[in-house]
């Protein structure tokens, strides 16, 4: 496996045993002593202040949020936790802080950077540790980084599994399942030639694929193209197995999002890279159509850490971090409203979404549909924009919306995740149901029962969410969807369970729902299982 070690040292726990937290603090023995559990203390109770070894193993044990950490050390009862720890690395930090210094370096993108590079992502996350935390778990969250998930791409697609195994299946002629050779193959196969790299996320594009390893390396294969790569002569070579992208080796990446006529990739730090469709008035830099070197996108996400990007069929949206909260910016063609503003002119340059501040909401996953976008906010409300076709918006009707508005038939769901395709949006609550609206084309949206069969409209269009009862019937909490996200190929949807099992549906004629279809038979409108295990 491609590795890298880290240069910072860790935090001394003084030999202190891993142990469950409630073997450390009963809770209520910690009720009745908190008076006393940071000095003063009286005869038989322990006093905390006078261990921080132990104060510091528990809250990195409990795995806080940033937020409990900074209530916690905001606490006027709670001074404690605002001192000086005199512990490594630096003897000036909080135990608030040193636990989320911590937990930072559990992640995997953290581990191998340098304190040089630790010192300067703090500074750009606010100068604050927890807000480096905060960062880290956004990006893990809306994107499942180093998680098992799955990519529904335009004809062929891609699993990966929890140990970061990738699978391929589907249309291959431009050699995008990496096997290779350029036959379909509905038959999920690990890509052997990355054998010994872990993956922790996929992107799809027509025609070509993009795997990024637990070390920022990123790996192509398909079409070489970054841009146009549904018509036209670009990308007219192949490349039947991965490829390392020799132009990103010396950036640290952990997301790729691939667009119709551009791809984009966002750095460990937080920095967004765009490929090709280098015009100054679509991305913000003048280069030719078929660049091959990652530029910066400029403009005001120059010294704003992303989390998350997502690319629709001509333009980008960003999920970007700062210390006053979440926020969502977006760039490049706005025909439809689909950037969000208010308007249906482009933008050159990254612009924030402000109808989020006037919405109250702090977005927490965003999505990026061909033509319409949608975002989870942290309380559960969901809100689209942009062309409302056949219902994508899920507001009742086709209109277009240029800024982003509540779905209130969503109003009684807490939503934790959306995904979005052509004119299709899909929402998975926090309950592990599914919602869906929008084309109801190649039986995509999961709504195709026997009886809707029987009335002939097994591909009618749905204007408002729909629980997709074909999924709730699985008795299988879903944690993710994806589906497909291409105006060129006939859609079809993933939907992956908490305990690792990928049901797929829709579209099937090339292979893509890595399930074998009877004879004449080119979708499939009920979910099934495809074997394999991705835990």
């Amino acid at each position: 496996m491609d590795a890298s070690t880290s240069g910072t040292s860790s935090v001394q726990y003084h030999n202190i045993a891993e142990q469950p937290i409630a073997a450390t603090i009963v809770n209520s023995t910690f009720q009745r002593q908190v008076r006393h559990c940071f000095g003063n203390a009286t005869p038989g109770e322990f006093p905390l202040s006078a261990n921080p070894s132990i104060v510091l193993h528990v809250l990195t044990g409990c795995n806080l949020d940033p937020q409990d950490l900074a209530t916690l050390e905001a606490s006027a009862t709670c001074s404690f936790f605002r001192q000086p720890a005199n512990f490594a690395p630096d003897n000036e930090l909080s135990l608030a802080e040193l636990a989320a210094l911590d937990m930072c370096r559990k992640r995997a993108i953290f581990k191998p950077m340098t304190q040089e590079q630790c010192h300067d992502l703090k500074l750009k996350c606010g100068g604050s540790w927890k807000l480096v935390l905060r960062f880290l778990l956004a990006g893990e969250a809306c994107s499942r980084r180093e998680k098992s998930h799955a990519v529904a791409g335009p004809g062929h697609s891609i699993a990966v599994s929890s140990k970061g195994v990738a699978y391929s299946f589907g249309s291959n002629s431009s050699g995008q399942l990496g096997n290779g050779t350029t036959e379909e193959e509905w038959r999920p196969h690990p890509i052997r030639s990355l054998q010994g790299i872990r993956v922790i996320q996929a992107a799809v594009g027509a025609g070509r694929t993009m795997l990024i390893s637990d070390t920022g390396k990123v790996y192509a294969f398909g079409k070489e193209s970054f841009g146009e790569a549904e018509y036209g002569i670009q990308g007219s070579k192949v490349v039947t197995t991965p490829q390392l992208v020799e132009s990103l080796k010396d950036i640290f990446v952990v997301q790729a999002a691939i667009g119709n006529f551009f791809t984009a990739v966002l750095s460990r730090e937080g920095r967004v890279y765009t490929f090709s469709w280098g015009n100054e008035t679509k991305l913000g830099h003048q280069t030719e159509q078929a660049d091959l070197e990652p530029r910066p996108l400029l403009g005001a996400l120059e010294n704003i850490p992303v989390v998350q990007i997502a690319a629709g069929y001509c333009y980008l949206l960003a999920l970007a971090c700062q210390p006053s909260g979440m926020s969502v910016y977006s760039v490049s063609c706005g025909l439809g409203g689909k950037l969000g503003h208010g308007t249906r002119t482009d933008e050159k340059v990254p612009r924030l979404i402000e109808q989020f501040q006037t919405l109250n909401i702090q977005p927490a996953v965003v999505a990026a549909g061909a033509w319409h976008a949608a975002v989870v906010g942290k309380d559960g409300r969901v809100c689209t924009w942009g062309w409302g076709r056949y219902g994508c918006l899920g507001h009742g009707n086709e209109d277009c919306e240029s800024a982003p508005k509540v779905v209130e038939a969503l109003s009684n769901v807490k939503a934790v995740y959306v995904a979005t395709g052509d004119y299709t949006t899909f929402v998975v609550s926090d309950d592990g149901n599914v919602y869906s609206f929008g084309c109801g084309e190649s039986s995509s949206l999961g709504h195709n029962t026997a009886a809707a069969e029987a009335q002939g409209n097994r591909h009618s269009n749905v204007l408002f969410p729909e629980v997709v009862t074909s999924l709730k019937q699985l008795n299988e909490r879903v944690v993710q969807i994806s589906l497909t996200n291409s105006i060129y190929w006939n859609a079809h949807t993933f939907a992956l369970t908490e305990s690792g099992k990928l049901y797929a549906f829709g579209a099937g004629d090339k292979g893509q729902l890595g399930v074998e279809l009877s004879a004449n038979q080119t979708e499939r409108a009920i979910p099934e299982q495809i074997d394999i295990d991705l835990s």
